[in-house]
């Protein structure tokens, strides 16, 4: 059987009633959870008495602060467990990837010359050429010669020795 492709018209059509379905969706959440945060606080904090004397209300405002206190104290104590919990994944991930090591990936062979390695480095602003090859020919003339002069001399020094030690 032959599968008919859906229209883009029709297609857009769907896809809009889809999202107006989401978003009655999520509507009814939203009015679901302020429903629920009204009864929860109707039940555990009802509406205080403001009627009496001053005596009345200074103890409703210690009850009041005891319950802040203790709902601070029960907070600080979820929240330090959370953050060591959290400590002791990290160590762990640690651990995995210790235990498992880490795979060096395949290195690339990559033919660059060294001024477009410089260059690359550097940066585009620095124009810096680099013979390689050229400074090493002029190193090794320049030892050959040293090498060769440094022969020289001691030839002469060694002939006018033996010479000098002859004629005494």
């Amino acid at each position: 059987m032959s599968e008919k492709k859906m229209t883009s018209s029709r297609r857009h059509h769907l896809k809009s009633l889809i999202l107006s379905i989401a978003a009655n969706m999520i509507e009814e959440e939203k009015n679901e959870l302020v429903a629920a945060k009204e009864a929860y606080m109707a039940e555990n904090c009802p509406a205080p008495d403001k009627n009496g004397d001053q005596a009345a209300l200074m103890e409703i405002c210690k009850k009041l602060q005891a319950a802040i206190d203790k709902i601070d104290e029960e907070r600080y104590d979820i929240e330090s467990k959370v953050t060591k919990t959290d400590k002791e994944i990290d160590d762990l991930k640690i651990k995995v990837v210790d235990l498992v090591g880490v795979k060096k990936p395949a290195l690339k062979k990559v033919r660059m010359s060294a001024d477009s390695m410089l260059q690359a480095l550097l940066g585009s602003k620095h124009k810096v050429t680099m013979d390689l090859r050229s400074n090493l020919k002029q190193v090794k003339k320049e030892v050959k010669e040293e090498v060769s002069n440094d022969c020289i001399r001691t030839r002469r020094e060694m002939s006018g020795l033996n010479f000098v030690s002859l004629q005494k």
